[in-house]
Order: C-alpha cells, then sequence, then structure tokens
C-alpha cells in the first residue's frame, strides 16, 4: 500500500505552483527584497571620489578585501551604503552565541524558548549596531589615510560615513528577517547568495577577457570551469550525505490489539552547520582590517600582519582552516543537542539497538556526530581553502573560489527544498479540502 504522503510526493511538480499563490507570493517578496539589496549596493557613501576610490581597490583587491567585495555583492569596490552588508551581524551572532555557552543568564534565555530567543535576538541587534559603528568608523579612517579617495576629510565625514554604513547594515538585518519570515529560505544567507551571483556574470567575463589577451592560457580557463564542477558536485554530494541510526520502538497494545513496533531512522547530516562555519570565518577575518584602518600610519608590525592575511597567505589560510573547523564544532553543538534527542526517544519509547536509553543513548548519539562532523570539517575547509590555494596564484576572479561555490550551492538547495515543501504543503491544504467537500456532499 502506498501512503497518501507518497502520493503527494511522487505527484510534486512545478505544475501546482500556478495554484500555490502563497507560494508565488512569497517568491515575488523575495525577490523584491533582493532588488532593493542589489540598487543599495549602488549607492555610494558622500564625500568619496570614485576615480581615487577606483584606482586603489583596483590595487588591493587580491587581497582579502576580494573576498568581502565578493560577499558584499561590490559593495566594497563602490563604497555603497551597504558596504558592511551583513558581516557585523554574523559577527555579533559569533559573539553572543559564544556567549550562552559561559553567560548563566544567556544560557537560560536560550532555554525558555520563544521568549528567551526575542530577547537574545534583541542582544544580538544591539551587538550588530556596536560593531557595524566601530567597522564604519575604522572604514572612514581608512579612506582618509588611502590617498585622495575622501574629497573633505575630517570628522562630519566621519561621523556621517559611520551614520550612513551602520544604517544600511541595520536595514540589511531587518531585510534578511523580512525574508526569512515572509519570503523563501533564510534571508541573510540570500542577501549574500545574492551579492555572489550578481558579481558573476563580471568575473566570467574577466577570466575570459585575460584568456583573450594571452594572461591565461585557454587550457587553464578550461581547467578552471571544470574544477568548478567538480567542486559543485562534491558540495552536492556532502551537503546530502547522512548517517542515519536506526531507531526501534517497542510493541504495544491498545485495548485488545497488539501492534507491532515500529522501526525508524535518525537522521544525522554530515555537515550539520551548513554554510556557517565559512561565513562565520570571513567574517571575523574582517577584524584584523577594522582595526589596522584604526591604526592608519600605526607600527609596522601592523601593517606586516594585515599583509600576511591577504588572500593566499599561509598565516591567512591557516587561520581560515581553524575558524571553519571551530565553527563547524560550535554550531552543530548549538544547533543539535544529543541529550534532548535521547530525552526525546525515551520519552516516547524509542530505543537504538543495542544501546541502553537515556545518557547511554546520549553519549552514543554524541559519539557518532563528532565523528562525521570531523569529516563535515575537513570537506568544509577543502572545499574552501584548496581552490584558493589554486587560484590564488593564477590572479583568477575571485568568484570561482569554494567558499562562493560552497555558498552558491548550499543556498540553492535550501532555497528548493522549501519551495518544494510549500508545494508540498499546498497539495496537502488541497487534498483535505477535497476530502471535506466529498464528506459534506454525501451528507
Amino acid at each position: 500500500m502506498v501512503s497518501a504522503a507518497e502520493q503527494l510526493v511522487a505527484n510534486l511538480n512545478f505544475a501546482a505552483f500556478a495554484k500555490a499563490d502563497e507560494l508565488k507570493k512569497r517568491i515575488l517578496f523575495t525577490l523584491g527584497a533582493l532588488l532593493i539589496y542589489r540598487l543599495g549596493t549602488y549607492i555610494p557613501i558622500p564625500g568619496i571620489n570614485p576615480e581615487a576610490l577606483a584606482d586603489v581597490f583596483r590595487q588591493q583587491q587580491s587581497g582579502i578585501l576580494g573576498m568581502f567585495n565578493m560577499l558584499s555583492g561590490g559593495a566594497i569596490g563602490r563604497m555603497a551604503i551597504f558596504a558592511l552588508n551583513i558581516m557585523p551581524y554574523i559577527s555579533a551572532s559569533i559573539i553572543i552565541q559564544l556567549l550562552t555557552t559561559v553567560s548563566p543568564h544567556l544560557e537560560a534565555l536560550k532555554k525558555e524558548g520563544e521568549q528567551g530567543r526575542r530577547q537574545i535576538n534583541q542582544y544580538t541587534r544591539y551587538g550588530t549596531v556596536i560593531l557595524a559603528a566601530l567597522q564604519g568608523y575604522g572604514i572612514a579612517v581608512g579612506l582618509e589615510g588611502a590617498g585622495n579617495i575622501v574629497t573633505d576629510p575630517g570628522w562630519f565625514f566621519r561621523i556621517t560615513t559611520v551614520i550612513t554604513l551602520v544604517g544600511g547594515t541595520v536595514f540589511l538585518m531587518w531585510l534578511g528577517e523580512q525574508i526569512t519570515a515572509r519570503g523563501v529560505g533564510n534571508g541573510i544567507s540570500l542577501i549574500i547568495f545574492a551579492g555572489i551571483i550578481a558579481e558573476l556574470p563580471s568575473a566570467l567575463v574577466g577570466t575570459l577577457e585575460l584568456g583573450r589577451q594571452g594572461a591565461l592560457s585557454t587550457v587553464l580557463i578550461i581547467s578552471l570551469f571544470v574544477m568548478a564542477v567538480i567542486v559543485v558536485a562534491v558540495i552536492v554530494f556532502m551537503e546530502r550525505a547522512q548517517r542515519r541510526l536506526l531507531v526501534q520502538y517497542p510493541k504495544r497494545q491498545v485495548g485488545n490489539r497488539m501492534f507491532q513496533g515500529d522501526a525508524s531512522h535518525l537522521p544525522l547530516k554530515l555537515n550539520t552547520a551548513g554554510v556557517i562555519p565559512p561565513i562565520f570565518a570571513s567574517s571575523l577575518l574582517l577584524l584584523p582590517i577594522t582595526v589596522a584602518n584604526f591604526s592608519a600610519g600605526g607600527p609596522d608590525w601592523l601593517t606586516t600582519t594585515t599583509a600576511m592575511l591577504g588572500r593566499g597567505q599561509p598565516l591567512h589560510i591557516l587561520i581560515y582552516i581553524a575558524l571553519i573547523v571551530f565553527f563547524a564544532f560550535f554550531y552543530t553543538a548549538v544547533v543539535f543537542n544529543p541529550k534532548d534527542t535521547a530525552e526525546n526517544l525515551k520519552k516516547y519509547g524509542g530505543f537504538l539497538p543495542g544501546i541502553r536509553p537515556g545518557e547511554r543513548t546520549a553519549e552514543y548519539i554524541d559519539y557518532v556526530l563528532t565523528r562525521i562532523t570531523a569529516v563535515g570539517a575537513l570537506y568544509l575547509a577543502a572545499v574552501c581553502v584548496l581552490p584558493e590555494l589554486l587560484i590564488s596564484y593564477w590572479g583568477v576572479p575571485f568568484y570561482f573560489g569554494g567558499t562562493s561555490l560552497l555558498i552558491v550551492v548550499s543556498v540553492t538547495m535550501d532555497t528548493v527544498a522549501q519551495v518544494q515543501s510549500h508545494l508540498l504543503a499546498h497539495q496537502y491544504e488541497g487534498l483535505i479540502k477535497r476530502t471535506r467537500l466529498r464528506g459534506a456532499r454525501r451528507r
């Protein structure tokens, strides 16, 4: 016998999209919000000489600034009002989540459910404003010390720059929350996704132009495209990979009838943290540049350290790998609690064969999760770092890097999954309505 749910999944196709009015509204809202974001990346902050800015950025885009320009959709290169993007929000989220492990107050809020989550989100917003103000001031000071970029240096320029950049970050934070609530997909991830996709055509044209000029050989360009296809295939495979733990449910008696015990699976994703670790790692790597901008013309060791964090430099690679591995384990621990899972299994009578329910089950789940997370962390580090090691020595645009491909593929898969879930829910609603209508006719 085929269940109703299996029939719905089998018949699920995008022909039902025309009838899913709620889904169409969500998709249109998401596209409209992303369009507003893209328009904001072309509005420059006041007091900037665009020609001088383009010349300076052209000389430094091969470093770590190229990565953040990619994540901001080109807003840094144009020094737009959205130049900070949502990186301060991500940094604030990291800090708050770290504090929940050491602060009894935040840990208690985390356990209070929806009300506690709202309070933690409010703290994250406050932290976003503070970090955006600090980074905005660092950018203002850095621009003043970078030649003739600023037409009228001084405190008025610094204040207006800080206000503009903070306002842009807060607006994007709000826009991302609106996309998550009223659109399709995770708003913050989609904003970064839109920035990468929007700059991808110009990167492709730039690569082909380098080939036409003879700077890159045809074999090398083809190899890069083949490498990108292979990386995409690896990402899709690894993001779908799971370790399924068999869960048994005992026989139960209802009245005079005895029901056979059921069996199901507890799926543990190989990469539970998703695209969060590379985004968090990239966000934290922005902090040294902010400090260097604060200390424009400062000590030589700070300038040397900042230079060592350039793309392809050993220090940058080591720190990037360490941060990715750390956040892969940290975020997995935040979103998945083996003790809660074990308690829920015990509560509903489920157990893992050969494992005693309760604490022993939690220990076993934690053991398995730690092992597969180690594999997932190595996969993330390899996908994000290995292509950059090759590309950094060939001068190819940053958009072919593993980080950008990981973000694009992962966000696309998550968004498509949400669209399919909305379509499936719409089919369920239609089935329920038809069932009620048939029942009313019989009466």
